[in-house]
């Protein structure tokens, strides 16, 4: 049974462990896309290396996240309560998840885009920067956001080991068999990952005003077509079983006169 009143009787506590949510979840997710980013630029220019790259990348989301969470505390030589420990595993699963994204982004650059730029004589660093980062940008957008949400979910596992968030909810509400207190946990959680999302659709129309004008302009184009039609002249099949004589009742008459 769901006790609507407790969610207004420990506003408190549900905004203390969202803020430690959101401060679990933002250094990840930077830290995965500023990682992701140049590996997967490596893995579309050196073919040899892809398979390395984006394979190794992949295999480290197999890595289960409670048995990272308690062996990262012996490689960094953290305490095992520190929440370093669950924020370089979830920037080790969000470089799982973007680096084959990174690859595919660069790599879905067209050739002719890095050709004119190498012919109007830019350096390498400015190609990347001015022509074939700006064109990758809505394919890494799209990956950064399916980061953000994984992350965000993830967090609530470091409740597991004493790392706390909104996952706190879980299994506290578990323990005392209190449901309220998990659908707290659920849509804290979701609420987090809305908006995290809802910034980054911001930043990337942005940071990339042109995409927002590609998109309008097809939308332009799509009405322009449906208005094209001239003025008193009907479709062909609104022609068809009337009793006006087509083209070639017309030919006939003139052959017959």
């Amino acid at each position: 049974m769901i006790r609507w009143s407790w969610f207004a009787e420990n506003l408190a506590q549900i905004l203390d462990l969202t803020w430690a949510h959101v401060w679990l979840s933002v250094p990840p997710i930077i830290a995965a896309v500023l990682v992701s980013v140049p590996l997967g630029f490596v893995a579309s220019r050196r073919k040899a290396v892809r398979g390395a790259i984006v394979g190794g990348a992949g295999l480290l989301y197999a890595i289960p996240s409670l048995a990272l969470f308690v062996m990262l505390p012996l490689v960094l030589g953290t305490s095992v309560l520190s929440p370093l420990n669950v924020q370089v595993a979830l920037a080790a699963y969000g470089v799982a998840l973007m680096t084959r994204t990174a690859a595919d982004a660069f790599g879905s650059v067209p050739a002719a885009a890095r050709d004119a730029a190498k012919s109007m004589g830019y350096p390498a660093w400015r190609r990347v920067a001015a022509v074939e980062l700006p064109l990758a940008g809505p394919v890494l957008l799209a990956g950064a956001r399916v980061v953000s949400a994984s992350t965000v979910s993830l967090v609530s596992v470091g409740s597991l080991v004493g790392v706390h968030g909104l996952g706190y909810f879980f299994t506290d509400g578990f323990n005392r068999s209190f449901p309220t207190e998990i659908l707290a946990g659920v849509i804290g959680t979701a609420v987090v990952a809305l908006f995290f999302d809802l910034v980054l659709v911001a930043l990337g129309k942005l940071l990339m005003p042109w995409t927002r004008a590609k998109a309008g302009q097809g939308v332009d184009q799509k009405s322009g077509r449906k208005s094209r039609r001239k003025p008193g002249r009907k479709p062909d099949d609104e022609n068809a079983g009337t009793d006006e004589p087509g083209a070639d009742e017309s030919d006939e008459l003139k052959v017959a006169k």
